[in-house]
């Protein structure tokens, strides 16, 4: 350029364009070697402008390869588990009888799950994640905890954790005057709660201060375990565990979800430490025991321990499964003797088809081990419309209340209609229930949460809406009333009667509707494959 500049000030310039016309529209100077100075100067003006860019886009080239790449998420991962199985006879949880335990069979356990994601020193989200051998979460049990472990947790935010319940019924009872028990030889259920919440608040610190840099992975597999229960007769109703051998049983009332969807976490050196496995069954296959045992998850627990280490951490949760369970339905007879033939128990059985779709799982999974994959982890206060009692329903609950209370053998009973009457006499249009969703987005797949036995068709909407590759819906994280959907409050029955629920079908399409809510922006700014 600085040539150019002196070629200008001696009045000539290169020849740039040899077919440029004179100002008198002669032929071009070119032959001679030379252009007029005014052409030079406008020429010189472009090449300067060309350069300044060229320049720019060098300089700006050159900043991006000298930056720093953008820092992935690292994910750390921590995990602890505990016994929640206390030495003495306790009132066990689940049944409308009493029940006191008479020996352990098999122990009741907490398994707890760290989760965060950092960039460099910054925290980007977080969440503990424990699995209790529990029927349900009652009331106040996770506020407890929180309290408990709060000093004792460093940097996290209390309201990013959460409990949820295997729905075993073999479990202890945590609130009193629930059973008629007697004043000796027996844990009173609020000296257990205080053991619980101890427990719990311990494996939640301790997993939180395992967390090291891990890695994640996720996969399906399928297994039959849930059965829907409700059996449908010749006249509409519905019964669960209805008879299906009678003349007049028509239909089971809705279908099953057989999918297990399971999360694997891997240390840094690519070790199987932790597993979560999501099951849409609760676990109540020795439900009527008067023992101390944690159902098929033990097995579970076991079979994988087995098979990938003694100290895998184990995490089942409970799927929507509100009309499911384990129990046989129909074609019994064929079940028990191919079970007979494997010389299984039960349970070992029920463990075999779940530890086998894990497998399946795990197959995929460990050729995709993920270790930059982002966790957002969303807490909201959710209201859902309470379902009201009608007039009728009053008047029967009434009736059952002033029948079942001249024994006082009958006080569970008594009870569950007593506060249908309660609900009718307090109730109003704008009554609502407050539950608490979370709902988690980590890599691919999405979790949700919800406090009831909610009936299968809520979890199917849930996942088949869903942006995730996988959606894991884990129920009881809370105090476990049913929601059953209308077909079911149509025909009746337990688990679909007023005196079951606290929510109705209204309020399930409301859960549905904003959990997706939650869930569906968290996947905008990219497609996901369903």
């Amino acid at each position: 350029m600085q040539g150019l500049r002196q070629f200008v000030k001696k009045g000539f310039a290169p020849a740039i364009d040899e077919h440029y016309p004179t100002s008198d529209g002669s032929a071009s100077a070119a032959a001679h070697g030379a252009v007029p100075v005014d052409t030079v100067r406008m020429k010189e003006r472009r090449l300067m402008r060309h350069s300044r860019s060229l320049f720019g886009a060098l300089v700006m080239a050159g900043a991006m390869l000298l930056a720093p790449a953008a820092q992935a998420d690292e994910l750390l991962v921590g995990g602890a588990t505990i016994s929640i199985t206390h030495e003495e006879p306790v009132a066990l949880s689940g049944q409308m009888r009493t029940r006191v335990s008479t020996a352990v069979e098999t122990p009741c356990t907490a398994t707890a799950l760290a989760l965060e994601t950092r960039q460099g020193e910054k925290v980007v989200d977080q969440a503990i994640i424990v699995s209790c051998d529990l029927v349900a979460i009652r009331d106040g049990i996770l506020e407890e905890v929180r309290e408990r472990a709060k000093d004792r947790l460093e940097n996290f935010d209390l309201q990013k954790l959460f409990l949820s319940a295997t729905h075993t019924h073999t479990a202890p009872e945590v609130r009193d005057g629930v059973y008629q028990l007697p004043e000796e030889g027996v844990l009173a259920p609020s000296e257990y709660r205080k053991f619980l919440v101890d427990q719990l608040a311990d494996v939640v610190v301790q997993a939180w201060k395992n967390r090291a840099p891990g890695r994640v992975g996720w996969g399906l597999g399928h297994a039959v375990v849930a059965y829907n229960r409700r059996a449908v007769f010749a006249n509409g109703s519905a019964v669960m565990y209805g008879s299906t051998t009678q003349p007049n049983f028509r239909m089971i009332e809705g279908y099953e979800d057989q999918g297990v969807e399971v999360l694997f976490f891997w240390d840094a050196q690519e070790k199987l430490i932790a597993t979560a496995v999501n099951v849409a069954c609760p676990s109540q296959e020795v439900e009527g025991l008067s023992v101390v045992n944690a159902d098929f998850w033990h097995q579970v627990r076991e079979q994988l321990r087995a098979r990938h280490g003694e100290d895998l951490l184990v995490l089942g949760w409970t799927g929507a499964a509100g009309d499911q369970s384990p129990h046989l339905m129909f074609r019994k007879a064929a079940e028990e003797r191919m079970r007979k033939l494997r010389g299984l128990s039960s349970l070992d059985e029920i463990a075999r088809r779940i530890v086998h779709a894990w497998e399946e799982a795990y197959e995929g999974a460990r050729q995709d081990i993920r270790s930059d994959v982002p966790l957002i982890h969303k807490v909201e206060k959710i209201q859902l419309p309470v379902r009201q009692v009608t007039e009728e329903e009053y008047v029967e609950a009434k009736a059952e209340v002033e029948e079942l209370s001249k024994n006082p053998a009958n006080v569970v009973r008594m009870n569950w209609n007593k506060r249908v009457v309660d609900r009718y006499e307090r109730q109003s249009g704008e009554n609502t229930y407050e539950m608490e969703l979370h709902v988690l987005r980590l890599g691919d797949i999405a979790i949700a949460t919800n406090p009831f036995e909610l009936f299968t068709d809520y979890g199917i909407q849930m996942k088949s809406r869903s942006p995730a590759v996988q959606t894991f819906v884990i129920q009881l994280a809370g105090p476990g009333t049913y929601l059953p959907t209308e077909r079911a409050v149509k025909g009746g029955g337990y688990s679909a009667v007023v005196q079951s629920s606290t929510v109705g079908p209204e309020g399930g399409q409301v859960l549905v509707d904003k959990t997706l809510e939650v869930i569906t922006p968290l996947w905008a700014e990219q497609g996901a494959q369903k």
